[in-house]
């Protein structure tokens, strides 16, 4: 069994630790979306899972809310 730390995420689970970060922090939707210099709209799709978010964008959101990403590649298949 995976950690949580090197588990798969999907787009909507990406939302779900976005949304729950945000909320904990005690951040508006509003709020966060001009501080990390997107829009609104982008993020209320981005918590609601959206598979087509610009990756740039999301990565700036993560940078915004304090979220560390570590990326595995699994040589091993």
């Amino acid at each position: 069994m995976r950690s949580r730390s090197e588990q798969s995420y999907d787009s909507k689970e990406i939302g779900r630790i976005i949304k729950a970060t945000r909320k904990k922090l005690g951040i508006t939707q509003r709020s966060l979306a001009m501080t990390s210099g997107t829009g609104l709209r982008f993020i209320i799709e981005l918590e609601q899972g959206k598979p087509t978010c610009q990756l740039e964008k999301v990565l700036t959101v993560f940078r915004t809310l304090g979220i560390k990403i570590i990326i595995k590649a699994d040589v091993n298949g």
